[in-house]
């Protein structure tokens, strides 16, 4: 463990170095592991010595854009982390960059954290992860269990999501039980869509190596040797959560990810990931994730969307 001081003559550049509700120094701390606290003009950092080092050098940078009256927010702050930790965290997203597909094709972290999500899924059974849209949840989880698919660690990948709807009832909608079923479980398909060849996941579907279903079907089941992915499971009931949860079979893994700020349960029921974070919290074997702002991998207006809600859900009522 290592240790570090960094000095702001001006109390007043801590507020604009930290950010809203320490939002920016949230993202450093999240990011490299280290603990930062702040007291009569002294930031303190300690941690493993590489990531206190790390830090320092961001904090650093992000207070000289301060003293220059530069506006630092969320995408400065993942800015100034690329540049580094980039070259120095190359290592870590070499080993945990994923084979996928006949032709070989290469899915690569693409932040510390998602190589963390990454690192978490492959060393524990059960892996929860939370956090905003666009930070690669679903993504990486599918595309971990098509690897070990094809490297025969599982049997089957199993793709679950609750059936709600987000805030707009569509009605009754035509077609049999899969075509009523489909445009919920169309983001899990458009993923594994894009890894593995239309021919090849109908062939895989047909000899059921790979199942995309709604949550309220698991009920009555054991999945041994497969590899079951909950998305969308802040959508889940604490009843549906903890059933799902006890489906898990011998030599399976689960990964369970989802967005707790995007719930669309009726008022009044609890989210059935929130519930099970609480519960489960220090459970030998189940791994917990959280993912943030810089973590997020689409446009990049999608980042200060999240930001600009995350925000505005911090105001007075009368402000919003």
């Amino acid at each position: 463990m290592s240790e570090s001081t960094l000095t702001l003559s001006d109390p007043h550049l801590a507020l604009q170095l930290f950010g809203p509700q320490d939002n920016n120094l949230r993202l450093v701390r999240n990011q490299l592991a280290v603990a930062i606290t702040h007291r009569n003009g002294q930031i303190r950092i300690s941690g493993p010595s590489e990531s206190v080092r790390l830090a320092t050098e961001i904090l650093e940078r992000l207070k000289d854009k301060v003293i220059r009256h530069i506006p630092i927010g969320p995408d400065e702050v993942a800015e100034v982390l690329n540049q580094a930790v980039g070259s120095k965290s190359a290592p870590m997203f070499e080993r945990n960059e994923l084979a996928i597909g006949n032709a070989g094709r290469r899915i690569k972290p693409r932040t510390e954290g998602q190589a963390a999500y990454i690192e978490a899924i492959r060393q524990h059974d059960m892996t929860f992860c939370i956090g905003p849209a666009g930070c690669g949840k679903t993504y990486l989880a599918v595309a971990t269990a098509v690897e070990a698919l094809k490297a025969k660690a599982i049997r089957k990948i199993v793709l679950v999501r609750p059936a709600v709807e987000a805030g707009e009832s569509l009605g009754y909608l035509p077609g049999d039980l899969q075509e009523k079923l489909n445009p919920y479980l169309r983001p899990l398909l458009d993923a594994i869509n894009e890894m593995v060849d239309f021919d090849q996941v109908k062939f895989l579907r047909e000899q059921d190596l790979i199942e995309v279903i709604p949550l309220a079907y698991m009920r009555g089941r054991t999945l041994n040797n497969a590899f079951v992915i909950l998305d969308e499971a802040q959508n889940a009931t604490v009843a549906q959560m903890k059933m799902f949860l006890t489906r898990m079979g011998e030599g399976s893994k689960i990964v369970v990810s989802g967005d707790i700020s995007q719930v669309d349960l009726p008022n009044g029921v609890t989210s059935g990931l929130r519930d099970a974070v609480q519960r489960l919290h220090g459970i030998p074997g189940i791994s917990f994730v959280r993912l943030h702002e810089v973590d997020i991998v689409r446009h990049p207006l999608v980042r200060r969307v999240v930001a600009a809600y995350d925000t505005s859900r911090n105001l007075p009522a009368g402000d919003r």
